[in-house]
């Protein structure tokens, strides 16, 4: 029986390695090309603009801070997603949209600002449990009071939250939001009571919407 040498087996391992890894190379620029391809079908060409502007920011982001991370897609939602109340965008008065909904419309109201950043940032490698979906009481210029929803950051669990929001474009720490008034916030892991992050108040499987948008970001390939 013929003996090969150990660099020769080293050799055609790591050839071997190299081709499965430029294989599943090729399958994920297959599935990203797919899922490209379905935005513009189903949503247009602007749309498919819009996601692969997306898809250049996670490339810029691959490395970056969380900092750098929370202010570019903050900057990049607010400025990529036009303020439309669910019943002109979608004909019912609540909707929660994924991202690639979103995205593709080009536009949404408060709670899809909120889950397009979480997401996103959730992609980027930052932890959910630095991450809560906040539902406010919202103090408008004209006085009014309304329901509204923001992203908030801890940095740790104790830290004053960074807010994500599509009514202030500037995140300030939400001390400094005092046209904010938190009833509760949520990820993926957990509810909790207003002002404290760290005490639960029960699942967010308790939240019927979230549960529906979090199948059809599954759908989606986002979630």
């Amino acid at each position: 029986m013929r003996r090969h040498s150990p660099s020769f087996i080293s050799i055609a391992a790591g050839f071997c390695l190299s081709l499965c890894l430029l294989w599943s190379q090729i399958l994920a620029d297959d599935y990203v090309l797919a899922m490209l391809e379905k935005v513009r079908q189903r949503y247009g060409e602007e749309a498919y603009q819009n996601v692969m502007r997306l898809n250049e920011l996670y490339s810029q982001l691959a490395n970056a801070s969380e900092m750098t991370k929370i202010g570019m897609v903050n900057d990049f939602t607010n400025q990529h997603v036009l303020f439309v109340d669910d019943i002109n965008l979608w004909g019912v008065d609540d909707y929660w949209a994924s991202p690639l909904e979103t995205f593709g419309k080009g536009a949404g109201d408060c709670e899809d600002f909120s889950i397009a950043k979480y997401t996103l940032l959730k992609k980027l490698g930052i932890p959910q449990d630095k991450l809560r979906l906040t539902y406010v009481r919202a103090r408008m210029p004209s006085g009014n009071i309304r329901p509204h929803m923001v992203l908030a950051y801890y940095a740790m669990p104790t830290s004053d939250p960074l807010i994500l929001d599509n009514l202030n474009f500037e995140i300030l720490p939400a001390s400094r939001r005092g046209d904010l008034f938190p009833v509760f916030s949520f990820n993926e892991k957990g509810l909790f009571v207003a002002n404290n992050p760290n005490m639960r108040a029960g699942s967010p499987n308790n939240i019927s919407k979230w549960r529906d948008v979090l199948t059809r970001m599954r759908q989606d390939g986002l979630e």
